[in-house]
């Protein structure tokens, strides 16, 4: 069963994140994107602190949400891992969405993590990418492109600065990924999100410091708090910040960075079923196929083999 457990946990990491797009779209009907990152951030690291301390007098010594202080010479590694995700991954996502001409586009080229990643594993880690793992995620991408743009009526891509900026987007997911697995394994997986999160939701609390001084009008709150856009923020702070990305580290750690990231082909399946389940929106043919070819892929990158 224990060997089973970093798969349970990567699958249920993302489960969590395809839902995060629609509790982003109830929090953005009353806070600004910015005041929306600061408070699920905010909120998500103060959880992790009550949880760390809490599990320290209770939790066994190897557990996952024990909360360790960092040793100097490992800081680094972990204000680093705080710029690449969450601080510049979000930013760079956001305008990414903003230049593509649909979503829809930018969601495709957004998801090109799984291709990024073993080269990063690769370069970095000199992790062991088989043929396996290749044929797999080429496998994988290829129907998590069916299912995004299926049925898609507008191809233009927008500016010509998106795909370059969705490219460094990916980049700096990837980094995270390489930063997740170099962290020495003394520290818990919890230990590692806090101190990530605290160090880039200080580089936020930066950029919103320098906002409020060049923009004197600068809005934070922008429409009505309804019990909607409560319960999108609480979703994103409790769930997307901290339980998913706990979840994916630990599943980084023990499965790899190639093997985990290429479950991010997942999502969009997951978005899929969510907005059939929830909406009723309905599913094409070439939908539930692309969600076919992505469940193979998955299964052909975890085949191991001859480096």
């Amino acid at each position: 069963m224990k060997k089973w457990l970093p798969y349970i946990a990567v699958i249920t990491a993302m489960l969590i994140w395809a839902g995060s797009g629609i509790a982003v779209k109830a929090a953005l009907t009353a806070l600004s994107p910015l005041m929306l990152v600061l408070t699920r951030f905010t909120i998500g690291v103060l959880l992790m602190l009550a949880i760390g301390l809490l599990a320290n007098q209770t939790a066994s010594p190897n557990s996952i949400i024990r909360l360790q202080t960092l040793d100097k010479q490992d800081i680094w590694m972990f204000v680093l891992g705080g710029i690449f995700q969450p601080f510049l991954y979000f930013i760079m996502e956001t305008y990414s969405y903003k230049l593509f001409a649909t979503p829809t586009i930018a969601e495709a080229f957004l998801s090109t993590n799984p291709l990024i990643a073993p080269i990063f594993a690769l370069i970095f880690l000199r992790e062991n990418v088989t043929l396996w793992n290749i044929v797999g995620i080429l496998v994988s991408t290829a129907g998590m492109i069916l299912l995004v743009l299926a049925g898609s009526s507008s191809f233009a891509l927008g500016s010509y600065w998106a795909i370059p900026l969705a490219l460094v987007t990916v980049c700096m997911a990837a980094a995270y990924s390489i930063i997740l697995k170099k962290i020495p394994e003394k520290y818990s997986s919890l230990t590692i999100v806090f101190w990530v999160q605290l160090f880039g939701l200080i580089l936020f609390y930066l950029l919103a410091a320098g906002k409020a001084l060049v923009y004197s009008d600068a809005q934070w709150i922008i429409g009505e708090i309804t019990p909607a856009a409560i319960s999108g923020v609480a979703y994103l702070a409790a769930l997307s910040s901290v339980a998913a990305f706990i979840l994916f580290c630990y599943s980084v750690r023990y499965m790899g960075v190639t093997r985990a990231n290429i479950f991010n082909n997942i999502r969009p399946v997951f978005t899929a079923l969510l907005m059939l389940c929830i909406f009723g929106e309905h599913l094409p043919v070439w939908k539930w196929v692309g969600i076919g070819i992505i469940v193979l892929g998955l299964f052909l990158c975890q085949i191991r083999g001859k480096k």
